[in-house]
């Protein structure tokens, strides 16, 4: 079981007939900020920071929504950063370039 906090970066990518991509990927990331976690958005994906059961669910949230707002399919790239014995956050990645 893994209890500690996770980085996830996730990228949802829509296929539509018709409708625009843009607007279907901010409803996935629409999702993640409402979440209450932690995350940053890029340019290429958004890395969330939380509990494992709670990012997946966040994920599951964000792939819904953009089916609901559209998507007939997604390609979903999901990369999971964990540590057996501690947390993972943002800054023990980062903090050496601020």
């Amino acid at each position: 079981m893994i209890n500690h906090k996770i980085n996830a970066g996730l990228q949802v990518v829509p296929h539509t007939e018709h409708l625009p991509i843009y607007p279907i990927i901010d409803e996935a990331i629409k999702v993640i900020q409402q979440s209450g976690l932690r995350y940053m958005v890029t340019p290429m994906e958004t890395v969330i920071e939380g509990h494992y059961d709670e990012v997946m669910t966040v994920v599951k949230r964000a792939q819904e929504a953009a089916l609901a707002a559209g998507a007939q399919e997604l390609v979903v790239t999901l990369r999971l950063h964990i540590k057996k014995a501690s947390d993972v956050s943002f800054e023990d990645k980062t903090a050496k370039f601020n």
